[in-house]
């Protein structure tokens, strides 16, 4: 294969991206089944996917809880400090609000 040939191959070949602050694919999926998915660094503070989510479905982010692995994600957590791998999930509950009802106190005898 002539040198030319060889160039024009390694030109097409993708190249990936590693290290500490490399991308990763995101999948956050809500409870009803829908999914969205992110390209994000692994030093990108997921508050910032948090408020774009929230944003895209047209929630308040204070009304939704995201959940990784089963625990809440919190604002100041990365995919690195959190050990996240390319394409994980990002799971997403809507918070409940419940009314606060009047209680009322019968003195006791």
């Amino acid at each position: 294969m002539s040198d030319e040939a060889q160039n024009s191959q390694a030109d097409v070949i993708p190249k990936i991206e590693e290290g500490p602050n490399a991308p990763i694919n995101v999948k956050v999926v809500s409870a009803t089944g829908e999914e969205v998915f992110f390209k994000i660094k692994r030093s990108t503070k997921l508050s910032k996917l948090q408020g774009a989510y929230a944003n895209k479905v047209g929630k308040d982010v204070g009304s939704i809880r995201f959940l990784y692995d089963g625990s809440r994600i919190n604002d100041d957590d990365t995919p690195s400090s959190l050990e996240m791998e390319d394409n994980d999930t990002i799971d997403v509950m809507v918070e409940r609000a419940y009314p606060l009802t009047a209680l009322t106190l019968v003195p006791s005898d």
